[in-house]
């Protein structure tokens, strides 16, 4: 009798175990049919522009900032203004320049961004864009000021450049003003290691801020940060701010893409988190110049002379090499497989 009890509450609790296998089974399929039918409702709705606080200042950002560094050498004024138009239709409230664009950057054209830029802001309310644009660095571009033997980011030379491009914007003051590259050595633009060989005296980081201060001072510049940067510049600037009672730099304008992460992953995410330095990360290049569409993967498309890097021979090689075409088959793939 008790082994016959016991047959049967086994074949019950097998019974059981087997409906709740296909229970689990079937509110599995359920809730992966439900997980992709909200995916698929997600990507057909319209995604909603996020808005963020920029480091310690009182912008607020939108998500996505327009580059231009196109405009005026592979735009049109009539394609950057209709750019510039739809952009911020869409919602998109900053916009970013620099005093040597268009890229490639040559004597010609150096500041015809600025004024394409500047025809289309006579038209817009000033106080509904946020104006970013950046100085030169240490360069022997001298056709960026009147009178030098070399370009440097002392008191002369960030007076010159913002006055110049206040004039070029139809402006009268600028929101967001970067060191475009530092006026010291650093390994910059596909350069991975620092040569210690190639250190070189610099513009004090005091003096950088004391010129930039003047500038605010005087209302036509309302914030400051800093592009390719170290953390050791970043700290150096924040550092010379808080001794000597000077501007805070709110931002810094660094690649950062799939292809290029370790420096601000590594390192300077740290040093700009909220809690230490507080200093907003803008990223350029998100796309890799483009590489990471796959465009550049069928050299015979139509377009493909039209391209940056095909139109620009060495220009931003880092970005296009065999290793960052491999990386983007392999994250397509991968991608479309977990999709």
């Amino acid at each position: 009798m008790q082994q016959m009890v016991l047959s049967t509450f086994n074949a019950i609790s097998s019974s059981y175990r087997n409906t709740s296998s296909v229970l689990a089974a079937h509110q599995s399929r359920r809730w992966h049919r439900r997980r992709i039918c909200s995916q698929v409702r997600s990507a057909q709705e319209p995604a909603t522009l996020q808005y963020r606080k920029l480091g310690d200042s009182d912008l607020l950002i939108s998500e996505i900032t327009l580059g231009t560094m196109t405009f005026g050498e592979q735009s049109t004024e009539k394609e950057s203004h209709d750019m510039l138009s739809y952009s911020f239709d869409q919602g998109i409230n900053i916009l970013d320049t620099a005093e040597i664009y268009p890229i490639q950057p040559r004597k010609e054209t150096q500041g015809r961004t600025d004024l394409y830029i500047g025809r289309w802001m006579k038209s817009k309310p000033r106080d509904k864009v946020i104006l970013a644009t950046k100085i030169s660095g240490y360069s022997d571009r001298t056709f960026l000021r009147d009178n030098a033997e070399v370009v440097r980011v002392d008191a002369a030379n960030i007076k010159e450049s913002v006055e110049k491009s206040l004039s070029r914007l139809s402006t009268d003051y600028i929101d967001l003003l970067h060191i475009h590259w530092p006026d010291r050595y650093v390994a910059l633009y596909g350069e991975f290691s620092y040569n210690s060989t190639k250190w070189r005296p610099s513009v004090p980081f005091e003096g950088q801020l004391k010129a930039l201060q003047e500038l605010i001072d005087e209302g036509k510049v309302r914030y400051i940060g800093v592009s390719n940067e170290t953390s050791y510049g970043v700290m150096q600037f924040v550092q010379a701010a808080k001794l000597h009672g000077l501007p805070k730099i709110v931002s810094i304008e660094n690649g950062y893409s799939l292809l290029v992460r370790c420096s601000f992953e590594g390192d300077l995410a740290e040093v700009c988190h909220p809690k230490n330095c507080n200093i907003g990360l803008l990223a350029y290049s998100p796309l890799a110049s483009g590489v990471l569409t796959g465009k550049y993967l069928d050299a015979s498309a139509g377009d493909a002379k039209s391209f940056r890097l095909n139109l620009f021979p060495g220009y931003m090689q880092r970005y296009n090499s065999l290793l960052a075409q491999v990386y983007y088959i392999h994250w397509n793939t991968t991608t479309k497989i977990n999709s």
